[in-house]
């Protein structure tokens, strides 16, 4: 069974892509919108910019577990895609999570 949370979709990322909004930071770069659901769609993605696939997949694990440990209240009712910039391969957990929550506070949708 799939998860709901998570964004699946070539029209779902394409309308976020095409009508949302985007904010960066040193690390990642949020592209948001409002999806109109009860709950929160996620991605986490990382181009070959990034390296090879273990690069990229280390910097997918790096966001989705600064994205566990964030404390900050986010409103449901959103899609969320988090890209990794390049930068992020020789980062660390703990600078990834502040990023990734300066990101997050630059859209002025957290409470």
């Amino acid at each position: 069974m799939l998860k709901k949370t998570v964004l699946r979709g070539k029209k779902n990322f394409s309308a976020i892509y095409k009508r949302g909004k985007s904010v960066g930071d040193r690390y990642v770069v949020l592209f948001y919108r409002k999806n109109g659901l009860d709950y929160n769609r996620i991605a986490f993605l990382a181009s070959k910019k990034v390296g090879n696939s273990v690069k990229r997949n280390r910097a997918r694990r790096l966001m989705k577990e600064s994205y566990r440990l964030t404390g900050l209240d986010i409103p449901c009712g959103y899609d969320f895609i988090f890209i990794a910039r390049s930068t992020i391969e020789n980062a660390k957990c703990q600078q990834v999570q502040r990023s990734l929550e300066s990101a997050i506070k630059k859209t002025g949708i957290t409470k």
